[in-house]
């Protein structure tokens, strides 16, 4: 079959990067789907937004390939490999690999219809979801909750703080806005974790839209999420298959680095 080169399919250098990460197919029954081909489809989904049903015919048929995408997802594939490579990209930055500083900020969004947990976000008048997430200083993520909308920042972050506990042993400084600054969070932050949960203000006065130090990096972060198109609702059933979608988007975005620093 033709195979129509779409601009979201895997560079030579992304394959050679991800698929040693990847479950060898089992050697019964019928023969294995071309497995570039499979995250070359899961790709073209998650940048363009499409529906699984109306993928282009010249991929494999879209049951096929969701059928394999859904057991990575259980599986915890994605993660790991998420895990991986930012690893890597963090020592190709002369860092290490794993983050003693993060930077946490949530971003609201509207769900489709159905789906399980979502609920209302009266500060932004939103029905849908909340994207919780840490990153380090180069705004890669290091942990990721979804959570219903009605969750406040000081209280969802709980949840994110509780994941990056076991991925960031290091960790010792956290900056957040002011929302993160409420409830006596940073006390029961330093008293749980040990950790240091600065709040960045915005200036006094200050009215109209200002770079706030550290802040910036997570905002930046949520741009690169955006580009891709499955991220502009919540389109999922359930809030393990949202973090999926993200964690998706950042292989895609960390490898495409990877490669040209390899270059």
């Amino acid at each position: 079959m033709l195979r129509t080169k779409y601009s979201s399919n895997l560079s030579d250098e992304q394959w050679q990067l991800i698929r040693k990460y990847l479950p060898q197919p089992s050697r019964r029954g019928r023969p294995p789907i071309d497995r570039r081909w499979v995250l070359d489809a899961i790709w073209y989904v998650v940048r363009t937004g499409c529906q699984w049903r109306l993928l282009p015919g010249d991929f494999s048929n879209w049951s096929t390939v969701y059928g394999i995408y859904r057991p990575w997802v259980r599986s915890g594939l994605w993660e790991q490999i998420h895990r991986h490579l930012r690893e890597q990209l963090r020592r190709a930055w002369g860092k290490k690999k794993r983050p003693s500083v993060a930077i946490l900020d949530s971003q609201s969004v509207r769900t489709a219809e159905g789906g399980f947990e979502r609920g209302y976000d009266g500060a932004k008048q939103i029905t849908g979801r909340k994207r919780h997430i840490a990153v380090d200083t180069l705004g890669l993520i290091v942990a990721l909750v979804v959570h219903g909308a009605y969750w406040q920042d000081h209280d969802g972050a709980c949840f994110l703080l509780m994941k990056l506990r076991q991925v960031c042993p290091r960790l010792k400084v956290l900056f957040a806005d002011s929302a993160y600054g409420r409830k006596e969070l940073p006390k029961w932050v330093r008293q749980t974790f040990g950790w240091v949960l600065q709040v960045v203000l915005r200036p006094v006065g200050q009215k109209k839209l200002v770079v706030l130090p550290k802040r910036w990096v997570v905002e930046r972060t949520f741009a690169w999420l955006a580009r891709y198109r499955r991220h502009s609702r919540d389109y999922e059933r359930t809030p393990e298959s949202s973090e999926t979608v993200t964690d998706i988007a950042m292989i895609n975005l960390m490898s495409k680095r990877l490669t040209r620093l390899q270059n």
